[in-house]
Protein backbone atom coordinates (compact mmCIF):
# COMPACT_ATOMS: atom_id res chain seq x y z
CA UNK A 1 0.00 0.00 0.00
CA UNK A 2 1.54 3.11 -1.08
CA UNK A 3 2.30 6.33 1.25
CA UNK A 4 1.90 9.44 0.60
CA UNK A 5 3.90 12.97 1.50
CA UNK A 6 2.40 14.81 4.09
CA UNK A 7 2.65 18.92 3.01
CA UNK A 8 5.06 20.89 4.78
CA UNK A 9 4.69 25.02 5.00
CA UNK A 10 6.36 26.41 1.61
CA UNK A 11 8.80 29.31 2.62
CA UNK A 12 10.12 27.09 5.70
CA UNK A 13 13.59 26.67 6.70
CA UNK A 14 14.95 23.75 6.13
CA UNK A 15 16.78 21.88 8.75
CA UNK A 16 20.45 21.59 9.37
CA UNK A 17 22.49 18.12 8.66
CA UNK A 18 25.52 16.67 8.82
CA UNK A 19 25.59 13.10 7.14
CA UNK A 20 27.86 10.57 5.75
CA UNK A 21 27.89 10.17 2.15
CA UNK A 22 29.05 6.66 0.16
CA UNK A 23 31.80 8.81 -1.27
CA UNK A 24 33.64 9.48 2.50
CA UNK A 25 32.26 12.53 2.78
CA UNK A 26 30.39 14.16 5.45
CA UNK A 27 28.02 16.50 4.16
CA UNK A 28 26.04 19.58 5.75
CA UNK A 29 23.38 22.14 4.30
CA UNK A 30 26.06 24.98 4.32
CA UNK A 31 28.67 22.94 1.67
CA UNK A 32 25.57 23.90 -1.13
CA UNK A 33 26.07 27.47 -0.82
CA UNK A 34 26.27 29.60 -4.05
CA UNK A 35 23.51 27.12 -5.95
CA UNK A 36 20.64 28.47 -6.78
CA UNK A 37 18.46 25.75 -5.91
CA UNK A 38 18.81 22.33 -3.64
CA UNK A 39 17.02 19.21 -4.33
CA UNK A 40 16.84 17.12 -1.08
CA UNK A 41 15.63 13.79 -2.35
CA UNK A 42 14.62 11.10 0.52
CA UNK A 43 14.98 8.00 -1.32
CA UNK A 44 16.16 4.34 -0.84
CA UNK A 45 17.96 1.10 -2.37
CA UNK A 46 14.30 -1.17 -2.11
CA UNK A 47 11.87 0.37 -2.79
CA UNK A 48 9.96 0.05 -6.00
CA UNK A 49 9.31 3.06 -6.76
CA UNK A 50 12.49 4.43 -6.11
CA UNK A 51 13.95 1.38 -8.57
CA UNK A 52 11.67 2.83 -10.96
CA UNK A 53 12.36 6.27 -10.82
CA UNK A 54 16.13 6.76 -10.24
CA UNK A 55 17.30 7.32 -13.79
CA UNK A 56 15.02 10.22 -13.92
CA UNK A 57 16.42 11.54 -10.79
CA UNK A 58 19.93 11.31 -12.06
CA UNK A 59 18.85 12.72 -15.46
CA UNK A 60 17.21 16.18 -13.99
CA UNK A 61 19.95 16.31 -11.99
CA UNK A 62 22.91 16.04 -14.51
CA UNK A 63 20.53 18.51 -16.45
CA UNK A 64 19.99 21.28 -14.11
CA UNK A 65 23.30 21.37 -12.34
CA UNK A 66 24.68 22.84 -15.55
CA UNK A 67 21.79 25.56 -14.52
CA UNK A 68 23.45 25.81 -10.56
CA UNK A 69 20.63 23.45 -9.03
CA UNK A 70 22.64 21.11 -6.43
CA UNK A 71 20.87 17.92 -5.72
CA UNK A 72 21.19 15.24 -2.67
CA UNK A 73 19.49 11.47 -1.96
CA UNK A 74 19.34 10.91 1.61
CA UNK A 75 18.41 6.88 2.42
CA UNK A 76 16.89 6.87 6.46
CA UNK A 77 15.74 4.06 6.35
CA UNK A 78 16.29 0.93 8.87
CA UNK A 79 19.04 -0.93 7.74
CA UNK A 80 18.61 -3.58 10.28
CA UNK A 81 15.40 -4.52 9.39
CA UNK A 82 15.90 -3.56 5.86
CA UNK A 83 19.45 -4.47 4.66
CA UNK A 84 19.21 -3.79 1.12
CA UNK A 85 19.48 -0.11 2.98
CA UNK A 86 22.99 -0.74 4.07
CA UNK A 87 25.59 1.83 3.97
CA UNK A 88 27.53 -0.51 1.84
CA UNK A 89 24.36 -1.56 -0.64
CA UNK A 90 23.94 2.07 -0.88
CA UNK A 91 27.39 2.53 -2.28
CA UNK A 92 27.21 -0.11 -4.52
CA UNK A 93 23.78 1.19 -5.57
CA UNK A 94 25.36 5.05 -6.15
CA UNK A 95 27.91 3.11 -8.32
CA UNK A 96 25.49 0.39 -10.60
CA UNK A 97 23.60 3.75 -11.31
CA UNK A 98 26.49 6.36 -11.84
CA UNK A 99 24.48 9.14 -9.23
CA UNK A 100 25.66 12.44 -10.02
CA UNK A 101 24.82 13.71 -6.64
CA UNK A 102 25.48 12.55 -3.04
CA UNK A 103 23.67 10.09 -1.80
CA UNK A 104 24.08 10.43 2.28
CA UNK A 105 22.84 7.96 4.90
CA UNK A 106 20.75 9.11 7.69
CA UNK A 107 21.16 6.63 10.11
CA UNK A 108 19.70 8.07 13.46
CA UNK A 109 16.68 9.12 11.25
CA UNK A 110 16.73 12.36 13.04
CA UNK A 111 17.26 14.21 9.47
CA UNK A 112 14.12 12.60 8.17
CA UNK A 113 12.30 13.73 11.04
CA UNK A 114 12.94 17.16 11.36
CA UNK A 115 12.18 17.24 7.65
CA UNK A 116 8.97 15.43 7.87
CA UNK A 117 9.84 13.15 4.71
CA UNK A 118 6.98 10.37 5.15
CA UNK A 119 8.03 8.02 1.86
CA UNK A 120 10.68 7.04 -0.66
CA UNK A 121 11.01 8.83 -3.11
CA UNK A 122 10.01 12.28 -1.89
CA UNK A 123 11.19 15.96 -3.09
CA UNK A 124 12.22 19.07 -1.50
CA UNK A 125 13.41 22.02 -3.28
CA UNK A 126 14.87 24.89 -1.98
CA UNK A 127 16.33 28.35 -2.45
CA UNK A 128 18.35 30.36 -0.49
CA UNK A 129 17.21 33.42 0.65
CA UNK A 130 18.46 36.15 3.64
CA UNK A 131 21.09 33.56 4.40
CA UNK A 132 18.88 30.53 4.66
CA UNK A 133 17.67 27.82 2.49
CA UNK A 134 13.69 28.04 1.81
CA UNK A 135 11.30 25.56 0.55
CA UNK A 136 9.70 26.29 -2.70
CA UNK A 137 8.30 23.00 -3.65
CA UNK A 138 7.75 19.29 -2.01
CA UNK A 139 5.74 16.86 -3.42
CA UNK A 140 6.79 13.94 -6.55
CA UNK A 141 8.85 13.85 -9.25
CA UNK A 142 6.18 13.79 -12.08
CA UNK A 143 2.52 11.73 -12.10
CA UNK A 144 3.61 8.31 -13.41
CA UNK A 145 5.98 6.73 -11.17
CA UNK A 146 6.04 3.55 -12.51
CA UNK A 147 5.90 4.16 -16.68
CA UNK A 148 7.78 6.39 -17.64
CA UNK A 149 6.37 6.51 -21.18
CA UNK A 150 2.74 7.53 -19.34
CA UNK A 151 4.41 10.78 -17.24
CA UNK A 152 2.09 13.79 -18.69
CA UNK A 153 3.76 16.09 -15.99
CA UNK A 154 6.51 16.58 -14.36
CA UNK A 155 6.17 18.64 -11.76
CA UNK A 156 9.72 18.65 -10.13
CA UNK A 157 10.97 19.48 -13.37
CA UNK A 158 8.37 22.34 -13.88
CA UNK A 159 9.01 23.60 -10.07
CA UNK A 160 13.41 23.90 -11.12
CA UNK A 161 12.48 25.57 -14.50
CA UNK A 162 10.29 28.44 -12.66
CA UNK A 163 13.29 28.41 -10.05
CA UNK A 164 16.02 28.80 -12.61
CA UNK A 165 14.01 31.70 -14.75
CA UNK A 166 13.93 33.37 -11.24
CA UNK A 167 9.59 32.53 -10.62
CA UNK A 168 8.16 30.90 -7.96
CA UNK A 169 6.71 27.44 -8.33
CA UNK A 170 2.90 26.70 -8.44
CA UNK A 171 1.78 26.65 -5.30
CA UNK A 172 -0.59 24.12 -6.27
CA UNK A 173 1.58 20.51 -5.44
CA UNK A 174 1.06 17.34 -5.55
CA UNK A 175 1.88 14.78 -2.77
CA UNK A 176 4.75 12.52 -3.47
CA UNK A 177 3.81 9.08 -3.54
CA UNK A 178 6.16 5.50 -2.81
CA UNK A 179 7.10 3.06 0.30
CA UNK A 180 6.99 4.48 3.74
CA UNK A 181 9.85 5.03 5.29
CA UNK A 182 11.22 2.70 6.90
CA UNK A 183 10.85 3.86 10.87
CA UNK A 184 13.33 2.23 13.46
CA UNK A 185 11.25 0.81 16.33
CA UNK A 186 11.15 2.70 19.32
CA UNK A 187 13.35 1.21 22.21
Amino acid sequence: MPTYSQPIQLGSTAPEFSLPGVDGRTYRLSDFQGAKALVIAFICNHCPYVIATQGRMNRLASEFAEQGVKWLGINANDAQKYPDDSFEQMKARALEQGFVFPYLRDETQEVARAYGAACTPEFYVYTPREGRWVLEYQGRLDDHWKDESAVTRQELREALECIVSGKLPSPDQKPAIGCSIKWKSAV
